[in-house]
């Protein structure tokens, strides 16, 4: 049996905190150290340091995952790669595309061990309605449609200003997961439509924002995200992957739509017609779930790594996340210039530059 994965976090806010229960509860990591300026000695039951580089200079660490402000990514991970370290980066993987490049950049040079932390690929029900639209179990795909919503409290951008500012944001804090979600189940999206708006809270950033999108494939999608509004339709509150958002038993964040049949997800619902029935508008539908095992994205997301640490290949790598991050940006652009963005010269501009 191997010995327990040494497992450093940096960053104790929402999501690090969260990761060092995580760690606590799985059978083979161990936690190491914690490093934030804000914790305080003995707060984790493991030794404390200010910052990363401190923690990398006293430490033996297998691994660490970075859980700090987005704008402290990229030299935080190039830091633990360039001292071997396998990393666990939190999402978005870098503030902008150009800056994500750097890291991919490190990656190759440095031959690292770098998984990101788009948590939700890992989730049983996602598995799941990946293999049914491979195998075509709902036609060809038409559209998608999706919806995050949930009324953040005041205290979470008080306590933590940095979410009210350039760098966070609906997007790059929520959207992020659900634009990825998109291409991994949907394909690539060679171009996107935008709106925002922030008359809601009043914050540098947007609190609301609604992305169209074309997929190579030919199908649709359109996505609403907000911060700013209750509501109880939302990956968050339809899946069990965190006891801060109330479970909603059924619950739906995504709808597609193809030829022959639709999808609901994360519940797996799957619409169809009956054998004989002819498959137009006149004919009743069929309702079936589709099985999948297991309800924990954080938990699978971490034995995942653990392998990605002992030499696997990571199911999101650096390049992969900073197509997602393109993904996001060129929707913002989208939405600051009023038109439609093309993904793909979005992309090779600063490939370019």
């Amino acid at each position: 049996m191997s010995d327990p994965v040494r497992i450093g976090v940096v960053g104790t806010g929402f999501m690090g905190r969260q990761h060092v229960e995580f760690i606590r509860r799985a059978p083979n990591a161990d936690l190491a150290a914690v490093a934030d300026p804000q914790a305080s000695d003995g707060a984790f039951g493991c030794p404390t340091y200010a910052d990363a580089r401190a923690m990398l200079g006293a430490e033996s660490l297998d691994a660490v995952i970075i859980a700090s402000p987005n704008a402290l990514h990229v030299e935080t991970a190039i830091d633990c790669l360039s001292e071997g370290v396998a990393v666990l980066l939190e999402k978005p993987i870098a503030v902008n595309y150009a800056e994500s490049l750097r890291l991919v950049a490190a990656v190759e040079r440095l031959n690292g061990r770098l998984l990101v932390g788009h948590h939700r690929r890992h989730h049983p029900a996602v598995a799941a309605a990946r293999t049914a639209l491979v195998d075509g179990e709902i036609g060809q795909l038409v559209g998608i449609n999706g919806i995050w919503s949930a009324r953040k409290e005041e205290r979470y951008f008080t306590d933590t200003p940095w979410h009210r500012q350039s760098g966070a944001g609906v997007m790059l804090i929520n959207l992020v997961h659900d634009l990825d979600l998109l291409r991994y189940l949907c394909g690539e999206v060679s171009s996107v439509q935008a709106i925002t708006s922030s008359h809601i809270r009043g914050h540098e950033v947007e609190d609301t924002a609604v992305v169209n999108l074309r997929f190579t494939s030919g199908a649709l999608g359109s996505f609403l995200a907000s911060d700013a509004a209750v509501s109880p339709w939302g990956w968050d509150q339809s899946t069990e992957d965190t006891a801060d958002f109330p479970f909603l038993p059924d619950g739906v964040a995504y709808q597609l739509v193809g030829t022959s049949g639709a999808l609901s997800v994360p519940n797996l619902a799957r619409y169809s017609y009956a054998a004989g029935v002819p498959a137009d508008w006149h004919s009743p539908l069929s309702r079936a779930y589709l099985p999948a095992a297991g309800h924990s994205s954080f938990h699978a997301q971490l034995a995942h790594f653990i392998e990605v640490v002992r030499g696997a290949e990571p199911l999101v790598s650096a390049e992969d996340a900073s197509r997602t991050l393109a993904l996001v940006e060129a929707s913002a652009r989208a939405a600051e210039r009023h038109q439609t963005v093309d993904v793909a010269e979005f992309r090779a501009e600063h490939q370019g530059a």
